[in-house]
């Protein structure tokens, strides 16, 4: 046992989520990731004085989806403050973001780790513009600013102290992205900075109760990095406790060339920003009737579409979490289900492989030849045994090329399986004549043979001919000169 197993973890997250929206929260200007340094900024954004903030309304309804998919209570009553601080990426010398009166609270995530199910508490969300970014440029006697980022519309949801393990902390992220991105409340984009989180870890003695000394891991923005820099900050906190230092409160930053955290700053607390109620901004209030209309939008979410997968179309957990992990798959699934819905599990089967099979080849869904119809149609040709899987494979290919429909392409080229018992006995007989020896062998008991014939007669069917009627005739006409194909 080491030194390390004597300690505990405890991880909370603060998720940052851009809001998808086409303007700032608080000013008109775009939010397009990538345009021109400071070319998407307005009035508001550069802190121009007597610029006054006014709520984008779409943000509002974001947020409260949000919320309402991570089961939060929906504060009607929520309010805006100004955190203040000075950074040269915020023009206006604070932040608006909310501070005692957030829009969601008391919300929670169901993790299922290791057939074991975990629930994570949300302590918050709450709406907050931005900040700028700052350029640091290397052998330069300045920085550069661009705030095109300041005044986009973020979430913050915070997490009670629950997790204990580096891996909880990303099973916890993965959730909460698949849930925002399904909603369409952000894009996801970890690359872009819209879904980043900060990590707050600390370390204690097992059986202790107390809360250790944390440290704060600044903008993490891939799973990896999530789970490389809690476990370095972990085993970092637990060697200075026991050579005799102690844990510094910290924000601290990720090297991931290093695989290293360093100091960024000494940590601040909320009496540090000297919040008070931004006075720009009335109380944001929300109706009863804007309420329920947002609920009432909400499509179903991906762990009741999986548990409804499973339950009513008898996928496995895994085919049925493939297909729900992301929105536009399982449309694609349930659709296909609308034209022919007689064998859920082969369309699931069309659509966890080969349909995804191309998309992870590049070809975006949307784009995709194969429409949910031609699936459907395909997937039928097989189960009535006009074609086989093989030929089906064929048809597919085809499809993708020339986006004709299966019918079409079977039709043209001649691909209709072979199902006539006449006809594959004929088959059957010319084999059996050309491979002599192996009839007496197999005669004669050695019935691994089977396969032998299976694949000749297949062959000389050029896989056209029904597997299962092969299977029946070679059966009846293997089985002596006094038996015949039925």
């Amino acid at each position: 046992m080491s030194i390390y197993d004597e300690y505990e973890t405890v991880i909370g997250l603060e998720v940052h989520c851009q809001l998808s929206t086409a303007s700032k929260i608080f000013s008109p200007a775009p939010t397009t990731f990538g345009a021109a340094p400071n070319t998407q900024v307005a009035h508001v954004d550069f802190g121009l004085p007597g610029a006054l903030p006014v709520l984008n309304e779409h943000a509002v309804e974001l947020a409260m989806t949000a919320g309402i998919a991570l089961g939060c209570q929906i504060n009607q009553w929520s309010q805006f403050a100004r955190k203040n601080y000075f950074y040269p990426d915020l023009p206006k010398g604070y932040q608006i973001s909310q501070h005692l009166h957030p829009i969601c609270e008391h919300g929670e995530v169901e993790l299922d780790l290791d057939a074991t199910r975990q629930t994570v508490r949300i302590e918050r969300i709450h709406m907050e513009e931005d900040a700028g970014k700052s350029s640091h440029l290397t052998g330069r006697p300045y920085s550069a600013v661009d705030l095109n980022r300041a005044g986009v519309p973020l979430i913050e949801i915070v997490s009670h102290p629950d997790m204990r393990s580096a891996d909880e902390a990303v099973a916890y992220l993965k959730v909460l992205h698949q849930i925002v991105v399904y909603l369409g409340v952000c894009d996801g984009n970890m690359e872009e900075g819209s879904f980043r989180c900060d990590a707050n870890v600390s370390v204690r003695k097992k059986g202790a109760t107390a809360l250790g000394t944390r440290c704060e891991l600044k903008n993490i923005n891939s799973f990896k990095f999530v789970k490389d820099a809690i476990n370095y900050e972990v085993r970092r906190q637990i060697d200075l406790i026991e050579s005799g230092g102690r844990v510094i409160q910290q924000t601290r930053l990720y090297n991931p060339d290093r695989g290293e955290t360093f100091a960024m700053r000494d940590k601040e607390e909320s009496h540090d920003y000297r919040y008070f109620p931004e006075p720009d901004l009335p109380p944001l209030v929300i109706s009863d009737s804007w309420l329920e209309r947002v609920r009432a939008g909400l499509p179903e979410l991906p762990a009741a579409k999986k548990a409804r997968y499973q339950r009513d179309y008898d996928l496995s957990a895994y085919d049925a979490g493939v297909l729900v992990a992301d929105r536009d798959v399982a449309d694609f699934f349930e659709q296909t289900l609308a034209v022919y819905a007689k064998d859920p599990k082969s369309v699931a089967n069309w659509v966890t492989n080969e349909v995804l099979r191309v998309v992870g080849q590049g070809t975006p869904l949307a784009e995709l030849a194969v429409k949910p119809a031609g699936l459907a149609e395909l997937v039928e040709l097989i189960d009535d045994e006009t074609i086989s899987t093989k030929i089906a494979k064929q048809v597919f290919k085809q499809i993708l090329a020339t986006g004709e429909s299966p019918a079409h392409i079977v039709a043209s080229k001649g691909l209709e399986q072979i199902s006539d018992p006449d006809k594959v006995a004929e088959l059957v007989r010319e084999v059996m004549e050309k491979n002599p020896k192996q009839v007496e062998q197999f005669r004669a008991g050695k019935d691994k043979l089977m396969g032998f014939f299976v694949g000749k007669v297949m062959g000389a069917s050029r896989g056209k001919a029904n597997p299962r009627v092969v299977n029946e005739v070679l059966a009846s006409m293997l089985a002596g000169p006094d038996h015949t194909a039925e």
